[in-house]
């Protein structure tokens, strides 16, 4: 970043709108027809050509926004008055923070314009103070599926839908209102948010439409520029984050099982010590109860599970459809096939590991981010044993653990009494690679 205390050559950062000129004051304008140099994409250049000066040199960012900060430098240095055209306002999703970051804050003057997003509820009616805004001006990652991960486009969207009431949406071609109602039915939300689609703002060929469902809006097509808004038209869910009962999930059947139980589920999470950011690595999912609730307690994070059998591996599948959560991946197959695409954890649960028990302890605590926690749960005195002697080995690596063990009694009726009956009791070891606190 340039340093600069007050600076006489500012360069201007100008927000424009689709009316071009007329949507400028009279200080912007009286900027933009002194420059010497005009950076801005190509539809916005066209649409200011004839406020331009003559001999004015006009510099096309479209795919190279990487040079603007040496543009805007070369010309302040040879002492020419600069003008970088925006959209709407430049501090909302816009190239103000960039240029910022690059040059520093005094280097710039910005003169804002109304946001796209306020002419869209304006037209509508649409209160805005309280919604979120969100971009998905981002690359083509194809259409939305439940468990997508945080490469897709439309992750963040997905996130603030199960958080916000009023969201106030940025499209690109690609990410498209079609496109945006198609992912609301597949999370689920068809029935719970209204669409308003704003196309060609202040333009001859200007359209609202208004109170659109998901579903009428997953067959449309709409003009190239626009806008979304959504509201919710039900109560914003209030679920249950931590502790859920066992009778909450679906369970393999006849019997009951591959459920980490909800005692032991509860110590094991509050072991893993989760934020809300945190990326968690559920191996073994079962029926995916423990990483469900982690994905809840990581509102900003993303759970990533694993599960070898079929069968429940469609169990966590439909406990995942059940729960509203949209930061949580499952895949079936046996770790630690295809770990290694994983992005590295904040924190691991294995509740399961298919014999392979001793290396993947050894390859997840070495991938695991600083301060991050392991977390197993075992049945068995053989792999109680295996996880111990593999800790043991990583000692001399940094590597310090615990083991608590952990045996709960619920009260069963016994004729007009009750009785207290045993759960089986479970090993819950806990590792921390070196650099984590004991």
């Amino acid at each position: 970043m340039d340093t600069c205390l007050t600076d006489p050559n500012p360069c201007h950062v100008i927000g424009v709108l689709d009316d071009g000129a007329a949507s400028l004051n009279a200080t912007a304008l009286a900027w933009l027809r002194n420059a010497d140099v005009v950076i801005g994409g190509a539809r916005t250049l066209a649409l200011l050509k004839n406020e331009l000066k003559p001999g004015a040199i006009c510099r096309d960012l479209t795919a190279r926004l990487k040079e603007v900060p040496e543009w805007v430098r070369a010309a302040r240095a040879d002492n020419l008055c600069c003008v970088v055209l925006a959209t709407g306002d430049p501090l909302c999703h816009g190239i103000a923070p960039y240029l910022a970051q690059h040059l520093c804050v005094q280097a710039l003057d910005i003169l804002p314009n109304l946001s796209t997003l306020q002419l869209a509820c304006a037209r509508i009616g649409l209160a805005w103070q309280d919604a979120r805004i969100v971009s998905v001006h981002a690359r083509d990652a194809g259409e939305w599926s439940r468990g997508s991960t945080p490469g897709h486009g439309l992750y963040a969207l997905a996130q603030a839908l199960r958080q916000h009431s009023r969201l106030l949406v940025l499209t690109s071609p690609d990410n498209s209102p079609d496109r945006i109602a198609r992912l609301l039915l597949a999370e689920g939300l068809g029935e719970d948010f209204h669409m308003a689609v704003a196309e060609n703002l202040l333009q001859p060929e200007e359209r609202v439409l208004a109170e659109l469902s998901a579903q009428e809006a997953a067959g449309m097509r709409f003009a190239a520029l626009n806008v979304v808004l959504l509201w919710r038209v039900t109560p914003m869910p209030r679920p249950v984050r931590f502790g859920l009962a066992d009778a909450e999930f679906e369970q393999r059947q006849p019997e009951k099982g591959l459920i980490t139980k909800q005692e032991v589920r509860a110590v094991s999470l509050a072991r893993l010590q989760l934020r809300a950011d945190s990326v968690v690595w559920d191996i073994g999912a079962g029926s995916g109860s423990v990483g469900l609730e982690a994905a809840r307690l990581c509102p900003q994070g993303h759970v990533f599970a694993i599960e070898k059998n079929e069968e429940d591996c469609a169990i966590a599948g439909r406990n995942h459809a059940a729960f509203g959560v949209a930061n949580y991946s499952l895949y079936h197959a046996k770790a630690p096939e295809g770990l290694d695409a994983w992005p590295d954890p904040d924190a691991v649960f294995i509740g399961g590991s298919g014999g392979e028990l001793a290396g993947l302890i050894t390859g997840v605590l070495r991938r695991l981010r600083p301060n991050g926690t392991l977390v197993m749960n075992f049945v068995t005195l053989e792999n109680l044993a295996t996880a111990t002697a593999a800790l043991q080995a990583l000692e001399g690596e940094g590597v310090s653990w615990d083991v608590l063990q952990l045996q709960a009694a619920r009260s069963k009726p016994i004729l007009h009494m009750h009785r207290m009956a045993a759960e089986n009791p479970v090993w819950i070891v806990c590792a921390r690679s070196a650099g984590a606190p004991a």
